[in-house]
């Protein structure tokens, strides 16, 4: 046991078509990374559904009162376990967002993040796709404690965004995870690069949590689920396939390096700064 961290758990889930066998795969990882002395568990975005904007009404919930919540909730009681449920589609009067929920090891609902920054891309030849045809983009900074440790949660474009990460550490964060599915475009450009930027720059602990690969399907994730510690080395991560990472997270890095390196009270808000307006 750590003497200040614990053991976390990014489950790259295969995802297909059939939500209730999608749903019980996850809550058999989660049992099973338990099993591996995992006391905080993280599922990809997306888990409960295949990633596309065709899908996302046929397959949206209401949170927490939806099935797949009622499902996370048990498993993280059952295996007394802190669950970052991915993300699902919810649904919310006649608006769909792509949200996060987080459940304590007692099944209780910590948190719930409405991804901020719906993917809108256009690489010709590569990539086009529109989240913001179907979704509505949530509008809060999301953070919650475990274990006297405060955690951030951003969903996939979110990472994309240094002002919402720094926000997140503003509010004491030493660990932000990112339910993901970057694609085979911007995965192998981007995805560690974003990570251990945002640990470099916020000097914090980055999880992120992806599908895993399925080369038949209409949008293809990258994979590469990854642990990033805050001097942004790549401390872990798997490769496109099913598998589970499990990792201790060392806290005492995050003071090892804002002690070694203080940015944080260098920064000159008398000339910038980033601020929280809602």
């Amino acid at each position: 046991m750590l003497k200040k961290g614990f053991k976390i758990a990014l489950i790259q889930l295969a995802v297909g078509p059939d939500k209730a066998k999608n749903v019980a795969s996850a809550v058999s990882e989660i049992h099973k990374a338990k099993d591996k002395g995992a006391q905080l568990v993280a599922l990809p975005e997306c888990f409960n559904s295949p990633y596309g904007t065709k899908y996302f009404d046929e397959y949206a919930e209401e949170v927490p009162s939806g099935a797949t919540c009622r499902a996370l909730s048990k498993a993280a009681a059952e295996a007394g376990v802190c669950v970052v449920g991915g993300t699902v589609p919810e649904r919310c009067g006649d608006k769909l967002y792509n949200t996060c929920t987080v459940w304590d090891g007692s099944g209780k609902l910590l948190a719930q993040h409405r991804k901020m920054h719906l993917f809108d891309i256009d690489i010709p030849n590569k990539i086009t796709f529109k989240e913001s045809e179907v979704l509505s983009a949530g509008d809060q900074i999301t953070t919650f404690e475990y274990q006297g440790v405060k955690i951030g949660i951003g969903i996939c474009y979110d990472l994309r965004f240094p002002e919402m990460a720094h926000l997140m550490a503003k509010q004491g964060c030493s660990l932000l995870v990112y339910p993901g599915a970057f694609n085979m475009t911007t995965g192998p450009k981007h995805w560690e690069l974003l990570a251990r930027a945002r640990a470099n720059d916020e000097q914090l602990w980055v999880a992120l949590v992806s599908p895993a690969r399925d080369p038949d399907a209409g949008y293809v994730a990258w994979g590469h689920s990854a642990l990033v510690d805050p001097w942004a080395n790549l401390v872990a991560h798997l490769d496109h396939r099913p598998d589970t990472l499990v990792a201790d997270l060392d806290l005492s890095l995050v003071e090892e390096v804002r002690k070694q390196i203080p940015i944080r009270v260098q920064r000159r808000t008398d000339i910038y700064d980033t601020i929280h307006k809602k």
